[in-house]
């Protein structure tokens, strides 16, 4: 299944897609906010990822033939979607992390026809927080101790949610 919105298109990751995965995941900003990415991250960690059967719907952000980043979304059983995703140092600034969002955030709200979207984030990332604004998320909720970090360090994270009739 494909997403698109212009030159962004959204699909399924490839075995192709290995090298990209791994330099992107080495990026010190992307380990930092994204606690459960392997450290170090190998080509075998991306392997492991693209051919995993559990990851609901994942898609490989793709601007210009390129891959930027990553964006997924689970169904839980009370048809609400958990979206979460990572863009490449190299591709952020170009506002193509909103713009995959907001393709998710349809497919997930229109086709799929769930009641409710969420997402959290760390409360210090301040750029994933004006992404899901963008987009029509709205800030929810302080979830305390919600994370463990690699260091074994716990963090809050920030909840957001997106409803039907929001998106923007």
């Amino acid at each position: 299944m494909e997403l698109r919105d212009g030159d962004l298109v959204l699909r399924s990751f490839t075995i192709e897609d290995v090298p990209a995965i791994t330099r992107a995941c080495q990026d010190p900003e992307i380990q930092r906010w994204i606690p459960v990415i392997p450290r170090p991250y190998t080509d075998e960690d991306a392997r492991s990822f693209v051919t995993a059967d559990d990851l609901g719907h994942q898609f490989a952000i793709v601007d210009r033939g390129e891959l930027v980043g990553s964006i997924g979304m689970r169904v839980n059983q009370f048809e609400t979607g958990h979206v979460g995703y990572w863009c490449a140092k190299e591709a952020r600034g170009r506002g193509l992390t909103p713009r995959a969002l907001r393709l998710v955030a349809r497919f997930g709200l229109e086709e799929l026809g769930l009641g409710r979207l969420e997402l959290i984030t760390d409360p210090d990332n301040h750029a994933s927080q004006r992404v899901a604004e963008k987009v029509g998320f709205r800030r929810e909720a302080v979830l305390r101790s919600h994370l463990r970090h690699p260091d074994g360090r716990r963090r809050d994270s920030v909840m957001f949610s997106l409803l039907p009739g929001e998106l923007r």
